[in-house]
Parts: structure tokens; sequence; C-alpha cells
């Protein structure tokens, strides 16, 4: 491997010239931050010009990095020292996996102090950075924390009365406890909170704008329509879904034996999108709120919080992006109601339903972006700039093809998602009959919908799909072996496998 091909390699790197050993925090602040973070790569012998003038005892350089490491970081985070040759120039790697015991420190001068990820440097982490490390450190999220507040003091008719519809059954009581709404003392965690009706969490709120023309202007009469809603979760959702429908419109054109409705936002993607800005906030930012601006051509979400692992989505493939909950129990209590899907890439589910929309082309495919601290979607409008007369005249016939290719597309799809689901039932099957335990069983079933089942794969793969350590990967590998789910593959490298599956069902 090139050093070209390795910095290229890696989302998060940086680069020394030589091993500063009197001056360590000029490179141990990044492998605070690489632990804190995603993790990353720094490359010992590539000048601030990244010009590769190589080390001249690269040796000693590796051994020295290992000892200042263990002196000077608490925790030591997991490295992994490398010594690359090239061109007659020798390069020491030290790679830096994301780590699960934050916040790691440095250690000097007296102070401890734990670095992040801001761009391409490493500064100190903020009092928020902070809170969210430790989270991350003692396993626990913003939404299974014990709130100051009391079940009893609070109502919960509208989570029951949109539970009763659309889950089809009644929420009880008992539900609070096993679904984590409440702790063992009767006390609301902040999913608890957050869900009642008059949610005391008051930074939860949605603002909601829709501007006059394509950009946002200064002048309060520019805004055709501004509201401000709080609540429940499932109040704000609903009330945004409310708003987006009421400053939009719906076309419909005549076939020969019916209408196609064209409306100008998608409706299952626009209301995913929401779902997501809600459930998926980072709520320890409590100066902002979920926003949504709407212009003539466009709609956009934003919601406070970047990626819940700290890679930015503009750089990754989403269609290939697995899923990662900021907020489980909320979303949990999301998808038990049907608004979204537990597993899988929403990104890729959004994209795919706008395809399918009539006026549909290539540059109004939806917009995904974030930084360390925000996430934003940019949704266009179907309908802008498409003449009313275009689509009153358009060829029927025309029409009537396009729409039988599309429902037999749509059937092929069907015939994919059915074909799937017996597939995972048969996996859970067999995982039971081999007496997994139930996360055993689910880390099983995330995979295999994320990897599809002709990808092959490896225990590298399986622990950035699944969050999991290198060492909990081969526990997922030892599991799906006992339980006879995947086999092994030839050809491919040692300990490559893929799922037993053929036309989509398990053998």
């Amino acid at each position: 491997m090139r050093i070209s091909d390795l910095i290229g390699e890696v989302t998060e790197y940086d680069k020394k010239e030589t091993l500063e050993e009197k001056k360590p925090k000029s490179w141990l602040k990044s492998v605070s931050a690489f632990a804190n973070g995603i993790g990353g790569a720094l490359i010992f012998g590539i000048t601030d010009n990244e010009e590769p003038v190589g080390l001249t005892d690269s040796r000693y350089v590796s051994e020295r990095i290992s000892e200042i490491i263990k002196t000077k970081m608490d925790p030591i985070p997991q490295v992994i020292l490398d010594i690359l040759e090239e061109v007659g120039r020798e390069f020491v790697i030290l790679r830096v996996p994301s780590g699960m015991e934050t916040p790691y420190y440095y250690i000097g001068d007296g102070n401890r102090t734990a670095y992040v990820r801001v761009g391409n440097q490493s500064v100190p982490a903020g009092a928020m950075d902070l809170k969210r490390l430790v989270l991350h450190g003692s396993n626990k999220t913003y939404d299974s924390l014990t709130s100051q507040y009391k079940y009893e003091d609070l109502a919960f008719a509208k989570l029951r009365s949109v539970y009763r519809k659309r889950a089809g059954q009644e929420l009880e009581a008992s539900d609070f406890s096993s679904f984590g709404l409440i702790d063992e003392n009767g006390m609301l965690t902040n999913a608890g909170a957050l869900l009642a009706d008059d949610s005391p969490i008051r930074h939860s709120r949605l603002f909601c704008t829709r501007w006059y023309g394509l950009d946002m202007a200064s002048g309060v009469m520019e805004a055709v329509d501004d509201k401000e809603f709080s609540g429940s979760l499932v109040t704000l959702l609903q009330s945004g879904e409310e708003f987006i429908k009421n400053n939009s419109k719906k076309r419909w054109k005549k076939t020969s034996d019916g209408r196609i409705e064209m409306p100008d936002y998608s409706e299952r993607p626009t209301l995913e999108c929401l779902v997501n800005a809600l459930i998926h906030r980072d709520y320890l930012d409590l100066g902002s709120e979920v926003h949504i601006d709407m212009y003539d051509n466009r709609l956009e979400i934003y919601s406070p919080g970047g990626m819940y692992d700290g890679s930015i989505v503009q750089n990754l493939d989403t269609d290939r992006i697995p899923s990662r909950r900021r907020n489980p129990i909320i979303a949990d209590i999301f998808n038990r109601m049907n608004y979204m899907e537990r597993r899988g890439s929403g990104f890729k589910k959004i994209k795919g339903d706008y395809r399918k929309e009539v006026n549909y082309k290539k540059s109004l495919e939806p917009k995904f972006y974030s930084d360390n601290k925000s996430f934003w979607v940019t949704l266009y409008n179907l309908n802008y700039n498409v003449p009313i007369e275009a689509n009153d005249n358009a060829d029927i016939d025309n029409e009537k093809v396009a729409i039988e290719g599309k429902k037999v597309a749509i059937d092929d799809e069907k015939v994919a998602i059915h074909n799937k689901k017996v597939a995972i039932e048969l996996i859970i099957k067999k995982c039971m009959s081999a007496g997994l335990t139930n996360i055993m069983k689910d880390s099983v079933i995330e995979l295999y919908q994320f990897m599809e089942s002709n990808q092959v794969f490896g225990r590298q793969n399986i622990a950035e799909c699944l969050n999991f350590s290198y060492a909990n990967a081969g526990k997922v590998i030892t599991a799906m072996k006992k339980a006879d789910v995947i086999v092994e593959v030839a050809g491919k490298g040692k300990g490559k496998y893929t799922f037993k599956v053929e036309n989509d069902n398990v053998i």
C-alpha cells in the first residue's frame, strides 16, 4: 500500500514530519480526538505540505510512541502501529480505532484534557462534548437517563391515542416500564418526559416557517407563515406534518382509468425526514431546536446534532449507512407506532421513494449535509417550474406505459421484500434453535439486513456495521456458525463469510 493510498483510505488522519518526544501534546491530542470520535490515523514521516520524507529510525519511533501513550493517556486507547516502507523511506502509521471508554484524556502540564475533531483539527472538548463522551463511555444515552419528573404527575393522552391508532393496541401502564419510559421508582426517563402531553423539557420545540421566494429574508413580511410548536414529540411530529401539508400543493393528472397525484413533496420521505429530525436530534444542545424552512423550490429540515458516530454524511455512501440510534428508546416507541423502520438505511429509502414520483429527475435528489453539531436534509419541490399545461396535455398512452413499467418495478420490489422477510424469519428460527440470546439474534438480523444475502464480509465489516469491538465481532461470527447461517468463502482471504442463502431463502 502506498502512503497516498492510505491518506485517501482513512476519513480522519493527521501527519507529523518527526516524533516530537519533548512536545507529545502536539500529536497526542490527535490520538485523543480519534479515540473520542470515529477513529483515524496519524502518519509519521510526512511534512505539513504532505511531502513524504520518511524517518531515520522507524523502529525507535514506534517503540517511543507506545511508551508515551501509556504514560500520557488515560484511559489508554487501543492503537495499532505499522511500519511502511516506500521508495527507500520508512514511515510509521499509528491507527487509532474509535474507543468505547470515552472520554480519552491527554495528561500533561498538570491538566487532563480530552480532544475532539472539528474539521481537520483536534481541539479541546467543550462542556457539551464531554457530556456526550461520558454518556458514550458509560454505555448510556440521553433518553435513558432518569429525569426529575414523576410519571403520575404528567398525562400521556396523545401518546396513548396515537399508539392505539397506529399500533392497533392499548398502551398499558406496564408498557411504560418495559419500553424504558419510567424507572423502577416511577420516575420518568428523559424519553418519557419528551413524550408527555405537556412535555416539561422546554427546549424540545419545533419552529416552522414558510418563506416567500427562494431564500431566507430578514424582514418579517417575507415569512408567509410562521409557527412555533411545543409539547409531546408526537404533537411536534403531527404539527410539523400538518404545517408542511398546509404550505404545499398537490397536482393531479387524468389517465384513462383514473388520475395520478403529484404532490410538491413526496409524502413518505417528508414524514420520515421529520421523524428522524425529532428522534435523532441531540437533546443535550439546550440552545437549539428542530426547524422546518419552506421555500418556493425546496423544503429544509434542520436538527441539532450531527451524525451520531461523528462521521460526515456528505462524505459517505448514503445507500450503505448502517442504522445508529442517538436516542434508542424514543426510536423504539416510534417504530412500534410504525413511523419508522427499526433497521436499515433510512437515507436509501428516502431517496428511493422520491425517485418513484412522476416529476422526479436527478437534480431533485434529496440532499443530506452534516457537521459535528448539525444535520440538514433538503427535499426539492417536484412541481417547481413544471408548467401545468405540460401535465394537462401529456400523452396518455405514454403515461400508461410509464405507469405499467412502474407497477412492474414495484411488483418486483415487493417480491424481493417478501423473499427477504422469509429469509429473516428463517434466520430467527435458526438463531433461536441454537440458543442465541435476543441481543445476539438482533445483531445477526441487523448484519443480514445491512450486508444483504450475497455480500462477502469479515470481522472488520461486522465491527463497523454493528459498532462492535473487534473481539465482539468475533463472537458474532462464532454465534452465526453455531446457528448455521453463514458459510466461509474461499478465495477471498482468510476469515471471509457470506450468508447461506439461495434466492433470499436461508438454506
